[in-house]
């Protein structure tokens, strides 16, 4: 029987995972004992039955009384078997992407395959795009990826290095043939045995090893945690990256030159975003970018190493050009006794030569990095030093050096191989790996304003003045010359730690690394005076200097718009803000780009899932005729979380699905939680989401304007406000909802897990406003309501199509249409399936019976599953599908795969949260607060997309 090549994917991927099931077992039996193992395969048959039966109640009060009669170390046990389950599956759902990847490439040879960076340049050349074109946009181009401190990714550095191990031997049973042998091979004995072995011990290391973090997480592990992703894959994909893009630039426009200028950067929020955390200090910020420069340049200095080896041209043999030599004598005067080691050893090797001076620079800096403190506390001057590299065009120059020497004299295959791929790194990465943004919210800056306006005797109540009051006064003293701030502080505790803050930059930049630090976000901005003030402070710490020949301005300044009410008014903000000369002449000064940030996790939260995208959607269309309208290159920067309820899914689509226009030729990205993990936790997806991202944005930038039909543009404003009522009527105007949310969900729990070193809220209190975004999904997710991602959308579609009018069948079509026609609206619509796809309402309401007050409890989670059912129901119409996720069939055979092994551990949570909250002084509390940890980190694993 001829077997297909998906069917044959899909029985690879059932045979991976019973294949690690197995192992599993094995280690289970090994090292808890048979009768652990017994148990284990005892509560996942009584979840796949119910399952399959559909919860019938006998079974269902049979399963529970199961689970009841645990004590907390079983719990505990069981918990580990099923969280190391998931980690071993999501593994080989990964490995699976790549395997498809590989296999497809193979069959179709010299195909480019889809959403590739080939496909959107072929695609690209066929619509008449010019070479010209392209150059033009690629001069100013750039695709800023940030990782940020959001870590709902829970599993620590040690777990990840064991999977990636496993990940390995894995491949290579794969390679050989052994994980769906074909009919007729015969694999190799000593590849299974061998891999066979890894396996084990890995899996046998991983039982053994603590999952979770028994201390909270500092800001320099959240440094590290992100460092690892660049150290141990990303920084090495670059060069390829490069290569593939000028491949098929070069294939398709064959007449041009192509030496794209470094499209893709890296940024990071993590040590710089301060925003409700007390823990980011001015020294840890300087500490933070101490780890990722060192990265940087120990990468380099490995890199430039391997260089020397292969560098062995003589001058007896091939000439070189006079720019290298007489780089060499100047190196040479700067290094005396490198010069004389190296007249001896190396006399006639120039570019052995140049390697070791490179290297000698680049130990040189390592030593400045690690022994210097930048003083930000008092005056202090720029340190200069020609032993050692201070910004990348600085290495790049030696580097280049050795380039054109090579091309000049017939060296250009070693021109064009290691050395073009160290280029590349410095071109992208730098001497930190990524730049630092620094984030701060608004309030802070105005509270510090209060302060010092107070003793300088300037104004006594700036927080009572008027927003055109703010606007004359701080546009006042930019443009004055008079010092506000003297140099010993003497203002509160907080204030003192906003301007340290400011000074810290200013010394980092001017002592440290001039690159390393360039864009400052403004959280929860409102009006203009907030990118205003910010602008003073830099100002006071010489960051800023807007006249004179001496003029300069060191910082973007960043609003970030985050609730439905401040995106509906951020280009009145925008407007008046450049209106000012002061904001205009820092503009002029920062090469007329201003950046701006839409949060998709705080608009959902104020205004739910659909309301918050049509917010976001109509947000970006309208700053993108604000930046034609006052010619200012405006770049969007997405504040997006791995869930759906904070703007989660797949970022091509994401991409493409943006107003026409509003992308242009940069975008600025975060990448957060479990996402960094999924997307970057092995080296060749890590390529695959770069690759696609790159063809979204290639696509993007040179799509046509066109708006979407008045139709489609009508109803979505239509359901966006039905959908924003509903969710504000259940959560903002529902008596008792707080009660229901902190008692129905794990969120106190949660803020006690050390996966991130910020509290869970901004301030203290119960306010739904207060509370981060992110334990607000996590909690949410792990009760299985899943409510931030879709909650609102039944009743706006609902309303829509079941409205008095004879055209309401054409309204079910219109929506139908929408969705076949209109990326933006195709791309919620699965969006909100994909997450109502992993909501469990049966097990919801199990959680709904924690609430003490069973009244309040029947009556919310009633409103959520009448909810549940009008949305569930309406989608499928509108894709035209019987079930959910008919239309993506491999999300829901995961989704299936996974539910049996979900259901145990969240009936054990559910009975460890019971016991826990019962009596909090009972002895053994500490290792049911560690079971309840577990807990939530095993179903992070197993539901993804959790924050």
């Amino acid at each position: 029987m001829i077997v297909s090549q998906r069917e044959r994917e899909r029985q690879r991927l059932s045979a991976t995972i019973h294949y690690l099931g197995d192992a599993l077992g094995q280690v289970i039996r090994d090292q808890a004992g048979i009768e652990v193992f017994r148990l284990e395969e005892q509560v996942r048959g009584y979840a796949k039955d119910l399952r399959a039966q559909g919860w019938p109640a006998a079974m269902s009060a049979e399963f529970e009384a199961l689970i009841d009669g645990l004590d907390t170390p079983q719990a505990i046990v069981l918990i580990k078997a099923f969280s190391i389950y998931f980690a071993l599956v999501n593994l080989a759902e990964q490995l699976q992407r790549i395997w498809v990847l590989r296999d497809r490439a193979r069959s179709r040879g010299n195909e480019a395959r889809s959403e590739s960076i080939a496909v959107a340049v072929a695609g690209l050349h066929a619509t008449g795009v010019s070479a010209d074109d392209l150059h033009t946009w690629f001069a100013s181009a750039r695709i800023n990826l940030v990782f940020t401190a959001h870590p709902t990714e829970a599993r620590r550095r040690t777990i990840l290095d064991k999977l990636r191990r496993i990940a390995a031997a894995l491949d290579q049973r794969q390679m050989h043939g052994l994980m769906l042998p074909e009919p007729e091979s015969l694999p190799d004995p000593e590849v299974d045995a061998a891999t066979s072995a890894t396996i084990l011990s890995e899996i046998s290391s991983l039982w053994q090893s603590d999952e979770i973090r028994r201390s909270r997480l500092e800001v320099i592990d959240e440094v590290k945690n992100g460092l690892y992703y660049f150290e141990s894959g990303i920084m090495d994909l670059i060069p390829r990256l490069y290569r593939e893009l000028e491949r098929a630039l070069s294939q398709h426009y064959p007449g041009s030159e192509w030496h794209v200028p470094p499209l893709l950067r890296f940024g990071s929020w993590m040590g710089g975003d301060r925003d409700g955390n007390p823990n980011v200090t001015p020294a840890v910020t300087f500490e933070a970018l101490r780890h990722m420069q060192l990265a940087a340049l120990r990468r380099y200095c490995e890199a430039i190493e391997r260089l020397s080896h292969q560098l062995s041209q003589s001058t007896r043999q091939v000439q070189v050009s006079v720019a290298l030599l007489e780089s060499l004598a100047a190196n040479a005067a700067l290094f005396p006794k490198i010069a004389h080691i190296l007249d001896a050893r190396n006399p006639h090797e120039p570019y052995r030569q140049k390697c070791t001076y490179i290297r000698e620079k680049l130990l040189c800096t390592i030593e400045y990095a690690q022994h210097t403190i930048p003083n930000w506390s008092g005056e202090s001057e720029p340190i200069r030093n020609p032993l050692r590299y201070t910004v990348r065009a600085d290495l790049l120059a030696d580097l280049r050096l050795m380039q054109d020497s090579l091309n000049q004299h017939g060296g250009e295959v070693t021109a064009n191989g290691r050395l073009l791929d160290l280029y590349r790194q410095v071109e992208v990465f730098g001497l930190h790996v990524a730049t630092l943004d620094i984030r701060q919210h608004s309030e802070r800056h105005n509270q510090a304003l209060q302060d010092i306006f107070k003793y300088a005797g300037v104004c006594s109540n700036y927080l009572a003045l008027r927003e055109a009051e703010r606007i004359a006064l701080l546009c006042a003293e930019i443009e004055g010359n008079r010092p506000l701030i003297p140099l010993h502080l003497v203002y509160s505790a907080e204030t003192n730690e906003t301007i340290d803050t400011f000074r810290m930059i200013a010394a980092i930049l001017k002592q440290y690394s001039p690159e390393s630090i360039s864009t400052y976000i403004v959280s929860m901005t409102r009006f203009a005076s907030d990118l205003l003030a910010p602008l003073l402070l830099a100002k006071e710490a010489g960051l800023c200097q807007l006249t004179g020949e001496h003029a300069v301005s060191k910082l973007d300044f960043v609003p970030l718009f985050e609730t439905g009410e401040d995106l509906a008014g951020c280009v009145d903000v925008l407007n008046t803000l450049f209106d000012q000369p002061a904001y205009w002449a820092h503009l002029q000064l920062r090469h007329n780009e201003q950046e701006v940030m839409i949060g998709y996790s705080d608009s959902n939260k104020d205004v739910g899932f659909l309301a918050s995208n049509w917010a976001l959607y109509k947000a970006q269309s309208a700053l993108r005729d604000l930046g034609s309208q006052r010619k200012v290159r405006l770049r969007m920067f997405h504040g997006r979380g791995g869930s759906i309820g904070r703007g989660g899914g797949p970022a091509n689509q994401a991409i493409l699905a943006q107003p026409a226009g509003s992308v242009g030729n940069q975008i600025k990205i975060t990448e957060q939680g479990e996402v960094i993990a999924d997307r970057y936790g092995l080296p060749l997806l890590a390529h695959r989401h770069l690759e696609q991202v790159t063809n979204a944005v290639l696509q993007a930038g040179f799509v046509k304007h066109t708006e979407p039909p008045v139709a489609w543009v009508a109803a979505l404003e239509d359901l966006a406000e039905t959908a924003r009522k509903q969710y504000r009527l259940l959560v903002y105007e529902t008596p008792g909802f707080v009660e229901y949310f902190r008692s129905a969900t794990p969120i106190a729990e949660i803020s006690r897990l050390n996966i991130g070193s910020r509290p869970a809220s901004r301030k203290r209190g119960d306010r739904i406003e207060d509370l981060r975004a992110i334990p607000w999904v996590f909690s949410w997710m792990q009760s299985r309501h899943t409510l931030p991602g879709w909650y609102g959308i039944g009743t706006a579609l609902d309303t829509f199509v079941a409205h008095e009018s004879t055209e309401s069948t054409d309204r079910l079509l219109l929506l139908q249409e929408m969705y076949q026609q209109w990326p933006f609206f195709h791309t919620i619509i699965d969006n909100a399936q994909m997450i109502l796809g992993k909501a469990d309402l049966h097990v919801a309401r199990r959680y709904a019976e924690l609430v003490p007050d069973p009244q309040l409890a029947q009556l919310i989670f009633e409103t959520i599953e009448q909810e549940y059912t009008r949305a569930a129901r309406r989608i499928c119409q509108v894709v035209e599908a019987q079930n959910l996720l008919d239309n993506i069939p491999m999300l829901q055979r995961a989704i299936h795969r996974r539910n049996p092994y979900i259901d145990p551990l969240s009936h054990i949570q559910l009975n460890l949260l019971r016991q826990l909250r019962a009596n909090p002084d009972q002895p053994n509390h500490a290792m049911l607060e560690d079971a309840v940890l577990l807990s939530i980190s095993g179903l992070a694993a197993g539901l993804l997309n959790t924050g």
